[in-house]
């Protein structure tokens, strides 16, 4: 008995609330109808509830609510005095209430379309997106060319991380509607969302040219200017979205970044120093102040700042180089050649890029493939797998390399072993097997055995920086510190227990300069390790450098 669906979307006030009043009587009507009572006009409680709608429309909520409130005092399951009572509260700003409220209807009328809808509008204003997209998706499957419903499932959806999904539904509600900005809006940030800034852009624009006052929509449009380096355009539409919200931090950062890159320093540092006043500890805001403060000659200012970005975030490349700056044009020669040299060597370790990409797009799948595999199902595990990297260059021997390493992990060695071995036997070319195989002779303290299995890696991918690292801990395990020092340094490794043992062999090789360097670069990665910290001042301490022990030990932890 679901009232008619109330496209709401960008309407007028006033047309919204005639809708929904018209949609409430002809509920009340059907229901009327359905349970074979007399004509609805004869009906007391549907003369009350029209003049109660007919008060609300002229401005008069309070007796329309009073009225709403009789009737469910009469009868506390007459759903459309319900609704009545939920638009009303909404009217008034009491979103809590009324999303209360219309849940309250819903226990009473389940399949209701109408209850679905602002219910699950309400639960993902919550932030508790799974009720409100199984709520939504139960209005869709009831009223499938709903544009409403086909919107915020869109939404719903897009906050979910289900992008596709999104966009399938965004193009339904888009069908329902062709006309609706809103929905022109919506659809090309879903776009911008996947990446596809060019196909989202004129959508943007179309509907910034039907409605500019529509909300964030010249922050959207900035922001698909900035992701396809149209920079002025993303300068003057973040300006746009700032002046009509000076509070929107997150488009005067967008200005701030757009200024930064087109060089136009004031305009960023000022900016930026208004963002700090609300988000002082942020290092990307204080490394954009930062630059800007060097651009402008303000060399002490900056030097503060960049420090400042450095206590919270180590790892921040660009405030090493732009210190290296502001030291030099400050004559402070020494600071501005360490400042270089750190972020020389630091650059150089991004080049860990291969493994460290190959680990994130595992990521996702990484927690719900352990659990496969600690429930006995290995094959569900390598279809995940398969089905996470469909459409890329990766073939079923990853897939088992991929679960060997995790019954590795899991202490499952004779699993683990069976499955790289087998990837080997199915591809000899594939990259990682005896990587993971010789990680597990080196746990085991069999050197020789690991050591075979790294340069067998390296046969098969000569620039793998992973086994390069892990001949590098061989070596040192072998106490043969220049060639572990060698390695190490080769495999350009960002992982901290890897540094540490390049430092120890640094000292060992009376390279002082060298194991200081990269016991900076250690405590930057290690900075949320205390072990790691611990264990690197004991090794700066034993070495003389109590100094740098006491300021890298001082370091925030993020």
């Amino acid at each position: 008995m679901g009232i008619c669906m109330i496209n709401f979307i960008g309407a007028p006030r006033a047309i919204l609330f005639f809708m929904v009043a018209t949609a409430l009587l002809f509920c009340a009507m059907a229901t009327a109808f359905a349970q074979g009572a007399e004509p609805p006009t004869e009906s007391p409680s549907l003369r009350q509830l029209h003049q109660a709608l007919n008060l609300a429309e002229h401005g008069d909520r309070q007796e329309a609510m009073n009225l709403a409130l009789q009737l469910l005092q009469q009868n506390p399951k007459f759903v459309p005095a319900i609704k009545l009572k939920g638009m009303l509260l909404e009217e008034e700003g009491h979103s809590p209430e009324a999303g209360a409220t219309y849940e309250e209807a819903l226990k009473l009328a389940p399949n209701d379309p109408d209850l679905l809808l602002k219910t699950g509008i309400y639960k993902l204003a919550q932030g508790n997106r799974s009720q409100a997209l199984a709520l939504l998706q139960r209005c869709t499957r009831i009223l499938p060319a709903d544009g409403d419903a086909q919107f915020y499932l869109a939404q719903a959806y897009h906050l979910n991380g289900q992008d596709d999904l999104a966009l399938s539904a965004i193009r339904k509600s888009l069908k329902a509607e062709p006309d609706n900005p809103s929905i022109w809006q919506k659809y090309g940030e879903l776009l911008c969302g996947t990446g596809d800034c060019a196909g989202g852009l004129p959508w943007l624009m179309k509907a910034q040219h039907s409605d500019a006052s529509l909300p964030r929509l010249d922050y959207d449009i900035a922001a698909a200017d900035f992701n396809l380096m149209d920079l002025s355009g993303a300068a003057e539409f973040s300006k746009r979205a700032v002046d009509a919200n000076p509070k929107d931090a997150t488009a005067l950062q967008l200005l701030a970044t757009a200024d930064l890159k087109l060089a136009h320093w004031q305009e960023a540092s000022n900016a930026f120093e208004q963002l700090r006043m609300a988000k002082p500890n942020d290092p990307e805001i204080l490394l954009g102040l930062g630059q800007s403060q060097v651009e402008l000659k303000n060399y002490e200012a900056a030097v503060a700042t960049l420090q400042s970005v450095l206590r919270l975030d180590p790892t921040r490349l660009l405030a090493h180089f732009y210190l290296s700056r502001a030291f030099a044009a400050m004559g402070r020669t020494a600071e501005a050649q360490h400042e270089a040299a750190l972020h020389q060597l630091m650059m150089e370790k991004v080049t860990f890029v291969p493994a460290i990409e190959t680990e994130q797009r595992e990521n996702p799948i990484h927690s719900q493939a352990r659990k496969l595999l600690a429930e006995h199902r290995e094959d569900e595990a390598l279809r995940l797998y398969q089905q996470h990297f469909k459409g890329t260059s990766a073939t079923l021997a990853d897939a088992f390399v991929f679960i060997g390493k995790l019954y590795l992990f899991m202490g499952k060695t004779e699993d683990g072993l069976r499955c790289l071995h087998h990837a080997l036997k199915i591809q000899p070319g594939v990259r990682g097997a005896h990587t993971y195989e010789g990680i597990l002779a080196l746990k085991l303290g069999e050197f020789s055995r690991a050591e075979n299995e790294f340069h067998a890696e390296l046969s098969i991918d000569p620039s793998s920086q992973m086994a390069i690292a892990e001949l590098g801990e061989v070596r040192y395990r072998q106490q043969r510190w220049a060639d572990a020092a060698e390695q190490l340094e080769k495999s350009k490794t960002m992982t901290p227990e890897l540094l540490y043992m390049l430092c120890d062999s640094y000292f060992r090789l009376g390279k002082i300069a060298d194991a200081d360097l990269n016991a900076e670069v250690l405590a930057a990665y290690a900075r949320n390790r205390s072990d790691i910290i611990q264990g690197l001042t004991e090794l700066l301490m034993r070495n003389g450098q109590s100094d740098l022990a006491k300021r890298l030990s001082s370091s925030p932890p993020q």
